[in-house]
């Protein structure tokens, strides 16, 4: 065992919203002194290493013939045994400390119990766990008041209930097959978000810090700037697979309409370029630092994943969020109830149009963006809890 800081593995899907915060932390710790080794997808290993960073690949990450990569609950159970099976000799080989593991690569924490480690969950984004006080979480709702709000809450709750116990007994089923029978829980849970986009919630379980976006740039390139004059807008399609398709399109088609009324200046930032003949004059399109050109942002126009949103109310821009699946419904219903945001949905050129105009005309959602950002003053810093709960586990 270490005696001074301790020799950490952070286990992280390989998509850019659990892989990036995964790797923000690996940073963090590394500087710490820790020495620190990532297991994810093999897409980000050469930009990692880059970084200093020791980037491998999570074994056992690729569906295999036979499983269905459709189903998450065979995601989450059945393959998660698998991979486990797999990362636990690797963790014994490298001698490794601590683990930690993203809160859906849920093999991390299983492979660290094979292996007779402590282990930590990073949720990359707020907690979703599902809690007595609130509505379902991805419904996108606000708690109910009154009688007749909180009744709402309560049968809605009963539905969620039966997916969460299915999802349940999948896993003891497949922690079972691999000798693993107690619901072992994490020593600390790591919420890599702004204390502005979580809800209030009755039942906030111990053991679980909020510490703030754990923010990660796979490039180190600059965006030029547009020409011009006008506000600054910044366009970043989703990178998720649940990501709402067509967003980038009619965003910029919808910019394209705006300058003939007015001057505005938009970057378009995402890993493949736009297509399509309707753009808005001067234009800048590219892979780039977002945290860099957000200093000089006046809005985002987004899909309302986590790890964009971070970065814009981090920066106090205000947004507006055009939702696909998986949690952005949640998040995009949080950003217009908190009123630093707008969701569009249907979208369509003359909604994002409006919800543009609306957002930028009003400074209402500036100033609310910019108490979200102050919020990020109340988080704790993961280094320190990360440290902290080893040395406690240590000690048992």
């Amino acid at each position: 065992m270490s005696v001074a800081t301790p020799t950490v593995a952070i286990v992280a899907g390989s998509d850019a919203g659990h892989a990036f915060p995964a790797l923000g932390l690996a940073t963090a710790l590394r500087e710490a002194g820790d020495r620190v080794i990532v297991y994810t997808g093999e897409r980000w290993t050469a930009i990692a290493q880059q970084r200093g960073l020791d980037v491998r690949p999570l074994p056992g990450l690729a569906a295999r013939p036979g499983e269905d990569d459709d189903d998450a609950g065979a995601k989450l159970s059945v393959r998660a045994a698998r991979m486990a099976l797999e990362l636990a000799p690797e963790l014994a080989l490298q001698d490794v400390d601590l683990v930690i593991s993203d809160v859906i690569t849920i093999a991390g924490g299983w492979a660290a119990e094979l292996a007779g480690l402590p282990w930590i969950e990073l949720s990359p984004h707020p907690l979703y766990e599902q809690s007595r006080g609130l509505p379902p979480i991805g419904a996108g709702m606000a708690a109910g008041t009154g009688p007749v709000g909180r009744l709402r809450d309560v049968m809605l709750r009963a539905g969620a209930d039966r997916a969460v116990a299915k999802g349940r007994r999948q896993r003891r089923a497949a922690r079972s097959g691999i000798e693993l029978h107690d619901d072992a829980q994490p020593i600390a849970r790591l919420v890599a978000t702004l204390p502005g986009l979580e809800v209030p919630r009755p039942d906030w379980p111990e053991r679980t810090h909020i510490v703030g976006p754990l923010l990660f740039e796979p490039t180190d390139a600059i965006f030029d700037r547009p020409v011009g004059d006008g506000p600054l807008i910044v366009v970043a399609p989703s990178t998720a697979a649940t990501g709402a398709g067509d967003m980038g399109a009619l965003t910029l088609a919808a910019l394209a309409d705006l300058q003939r009324t007015r001057p505005v200046r938009v970057v378009y930032s995402a890993l493949v370029p736009p297509v399509g003949d309707r753009v808005p004059d001067g234009m800048v399109a590219a892979t780039a630092r977002q945290d860099e050109i957000l200093d000089e942002a006046d809005l985002v126009v987004c899909g309302a994943g986590h790890g964009m949103l971070a970065k814009a109310l981090r920066a106090s821009v205000p947004v507006v969020t055009v939702p696909g699946g998986g949690d952005q419904w949640e998040l995009a219903n949080r950003v217009q109830r908190i009123g630093c945001g707008r969701l569009v949905r249907p979208a369509t050129v003359e909604s994002l149009s409006e919800a543009i105009i609306a957002v930028l005309d009003d400074p209402a959602y500036a100033a609310a963006a910019r108490r979200v950002a102050k919020t990020s003053s109340s988080t704790v810093d993961p280094v320190t809890v990360v440290h902290r709960s080893w040395r406690m586990a240590a000690c048992v």
